[in-house]
């Protein structure tokens, strides 16, 4: 059995640590000021040294370190992770990039040629995140006021025109959302294996659009029984259109020599939780949010308190944006806990931690090689050799 293992990339600027939350000092999320680098100001100008230059060596530090890829976000205040990624293709060598993407925005006969002509100069490097948002105001940041459900169906038609176009013949498409007439890839980008589809979403409408459509069921991280159930969904939608899913579970780790080390840094970070922007940041009608809010106790004594299950923690969105489920603990208890999670069912993991250059090397180096009853999934040989060319 192989495990795929991403790492996700900030593409929204990076914090200079958990000790510091909410403080970006990488990128411009949170302007450009004293103590910010990539870039910094020197001498009262930006230097040089942009902030892709700074996702590139993450792109190459995660490639040196074992993972498979790298995930590229995509928010209203994000560089466009299409971009990014033909930017840092050039970068790495057989690193795969999860262009992350709400299909909405596009329409599925340019997608296809987004995609195929990106495979193509990358030697098949493209996997795609498919989210179909979570509403609330970063929607509406893109015009798009589709409800949720509809939102789902919409994804779901996206899909099968995109495939529909894939392999080169005339395709008619006449659906609710969109059209085609002899719509096709032309020879030279038709026919290349479709990029594997990471699919995510909670509600019910997502589960059986996931069912569909996805190569791997992608989830934030829960805790470890409520995954199970939420797997289980997903198979029981995937048979009847004959299809067996594979699971991804998305996780922040702080991991350390010690389990103390590792609690240390969230007991520092904790000092500053602003739980009433975690709460705005949750706006929308996210069914996985608000599954979230629901596993954070009203009344919180410490930090500890968050500690669902043995290194399952549910604060992380208390103390930076994103979800709230990560693993804390010793290098030796977070691989563990990850072992148990391929014994549930996982088949991939994307990993992140703040900061993503120093921790990806941390987990790299220290947590991967100790997962036990697995082997991380390696760069096919065609690709290693059509890029030493």
């Amino acid at each position: 059995m192989t495990i795929d293992v991403y790492w996700r990339i900030g593409m929204e600027g990076d914090h200079a640590s958990l000790r510091t939350p909410r403080r970006y000092n990488r990128g411009n999320a949170g302007g450009y000021g004293p103590g910010n680098i990539a870039p910094a100001v020197r001498n009262g100008a930006l230097d040089e040294y942009t902030y892709l230059d700074h996702v590139a060596a993450v792109a190459k530090a995660t490639e040196s370190a074992g993972f498979l890829g790298g995930l590229l976000p995509s928010f209203p205040v994000t560089d466009d992770p299409w971009a990014f990624a033909a930017a840092l293709a050039a970068e790495t060598t057989t690193y795969r990039f999860m262009v992350a993407f709400q299909p909405g925005f596009l329409h599925p006969v340019q997608a296809a040629r987004m995609s195929a002509s990106l495979r193509r100069a990358t030697g098949g490097r493209l996997v795609y995140n498919i989210i179909s948002g979570g509403g609330g105001p970063a929607q509406l940041w893109w015009g798009d006021k589709v409800s949720h459900d509809d939102r789902y169906a919409r994804t779901s038609e996206f899909l099968d025109v995109l495939r529909g176009v894939w392999d080169g013949e005339p395709f008619d498409h006449d659906g609710r959302f969109f059209r085609t007439e002899g719509a096709a890839l032309p020879p030279g980008l038709a026919g290349q294996p479709f990029p594997e589809v990471y699919f995510s979403g909670s509600s019910g409408a997502a589960v059986a659009a996931a069912g569909r459509h996805a190569d791997y069921y992608l989830s934030w991280l829960e805790p470890y029984a409520d995954l199970r159930a939420k797997f289980d969904g997903v198979r029981r939608n995937a048979e009847i259109t004959g299809r067996t899913p594979k699971f991804a579970v998305r996780i922040d780790i702080v991991a350390r020599h010690t389990e103390e080390a590792a609690w240390a840094e969230i007991e520092q970070g904790w000092a500053f939780v602003d739980r009433d922007a975690a709460n705005r940041a949750a706006q929308g009608d996210s069914v996985g949010a608000a599954r979230i809010k629901g596993w954070v106790p009203e009344n919180i004594t410490g930090y500890r308190d968050l500690e669902v299950q043995p290194n399952v923690w549910c604060g992380f969105s208390l103390i930076r944006g994103g979800p709230a489920f990560g693993l804390v603990g010793s290098y030796e208890q977070v691989a563990q806990r990850l072992d148990e999670l391929i014994d549930l069912g996982v088949d991939a993991f994307i990993l992140a931690g703040n900061p993503h250059l120093e921790e990806a090397y941390r987990v790299g180096e220290e947590v991967l090689p100790l997962l036990g009853r697995s082997r991380l999934t390696a760069p096919p040989t065609d690709t290693v050799l059509a890029t030493a060319r």
